[in-house]
């Protein structure tokens, strides 16, 4: 590989440009045996087609061999797969019709290869403002999860934008939740998704502030526990996780949502750790893969050498607007050659700018990411000279 087939000019914040040769190519290798010390689940996003009509708010097209395909290599790395979730751009291009398909495909793929899915269940096939009641609510949250539970899978309850809208108080919240749990066969996951990934969710748990929020939430876990294998939190608050993970009820996981703070919080402390389940795990799906092989191992100084390069890249990603995330998912997919092209559902492509994507090619690099640096850098060379970078 020549210096020159891989050196780039790459756009800075001032108005320049600046020569950059990405390093060498990532050498991480694949688990011999499963992970053991944590459960590492990564939110998978979803390949479009490319020459699909996928317009925001029309129905969803996915490129269905390069989505599974996705599927299959991050099993490969020894995680297991979140199907269906907001990294999946549900509510954000991803219809409910599209959502159960891939649900039904991705398990179907798991059971021949062997592969974990958990897969997401919510009630966004409901237009919105057309709930009247909670009981609305939980007819369109049993309704999903039986085409989960009907593939014998395992759910994640999704966060409600229609409870959001609707419930008078946490024993809305009791109800729903209590009687979907009851309804299941398998323990569930509990999704909390911050305002920051989903506006719509503000005052979940029937509280607008966070520490009346977590009161209600670990209320409806302990009455639910039996039910209850873990919550997932996405609130981006280091502190809030860990004081809410000491109060769980015993044999319920707390799964980290945390991109900005996850290498510390997965690590944990004399208290305890988070398990994982990630939309950033679905990016640096091989080094997340050697960290955690590393921490079964009991390698503590190995594990945090190959995850904390990573941080900085799931921190830019991750950015506000956080919801546009899925942008940089899916280019950095796109440079690692798992797609052809780099078009999402709802042309999502759109909502980063082209100074967020390199600066995210320079990061990406920085944490070993990039398998094959010189097709990395032949992608990114292309996508600049469309942005008018010559």
């Amino acid at each position: 590989m020549s210096r020159l087939a891989t050196r780039l000019r790459l756009p800075r914040r001032d108005g320049s440009l600046a020569s950059y040769v990405p390093g060498p190519a990532s050498s991480f290798r694949r688990p011999e045996k499963p992970l053991r010390t944590r459960v590492a689940i990564a939110a998978a996003h979803v390949v479009a087609d490319p020459l699909a009509e996928n317009q925001p708010g029309g129905p969803a097209h996915l490129d269905w061999e390069a989505t599974l395909a996705y599927r299959r290599y991050l099993w490969s790395w020894g995680l297991g797969v979140a199907e269906s979730m907001d990294t999946a751009q549900r509510g954000m291009g991803l219809d409910w019709p599209a959502a159960a398909e891939l649900i039904r495909h991705s398990l179907r793929e798991a059971r021949a290869t062997g592969g974990q899915v958990v897969s997401g269940a919510g009630t966004d096939h409901l237009a919105p403002g057309s709930a009247r009641t909670v009981a609305d609510v939980e007819r369109a949250y049993a309704e999903q999860c039986a085409v989960v539970e009907d593939e014998g899978g395992q759910v994640v309850l999704m966060a409600s934008r229609e409870l959001a809208r609707i419930a008078r108080g946490p024993r809305d919240y009791e109800r729903v939740y209590g009687r979907i749990l009851d309804a299941l066969h398998k323990p569930a996951i509990i999704h909390w998704l911050g305002e920051m990934f989903d506006p719509a969710l503000a005052g979940y748990w029937g509280a607008a502030g966070l520490d009346r929020a977590t009161e209600n939430c670990l209320a409806m876990i302990a009455a639910n526990a039996a039910k209850v294998d873990g919550v997932k939190v996405s609130l981006l608050d280091a502190r809030r996780e860990i004081d809410l993970r000491r109060r769980l009820p015993a044999g319920v996981r707390m799964y980290t949502g945390d991109d900005f703070n996850f290498p510390s919080l997965i690590e944990g402390d004399a208290g305890g750790h988070s398990d994982a389940l990630l939309g950033i795990l679905d990016a640096i799906a091989p080094a997340a893969s050697a960290a955690l092989q590393a921490l079964d191992a009991g390698h503590i100084d190995a594990y945090r050498q190959v995850l904390e390069p990573t941080l900085a890249l799931s921190r830019h990603i991750f950015q506000a607007p956080t919801y546009h995330y899925k942008t940089g998912i899916v280019f950095l997919a796109y440079l690692n050659g798992h797609q052809r092209h780099f078009r999402m559902l709802a042309a999502q492509e759109g909502m980063r700018s082209v100074l967020h994507l390199a600066e995210l090619f320079q990061l990406a690099d920085e944490a070993h990411l990039f398998a094959d640096p010189e097709q990395a850098c032949e992608r990114m060379r292309a996508f600049l000279l469309l942005a008018g970078v010559d």
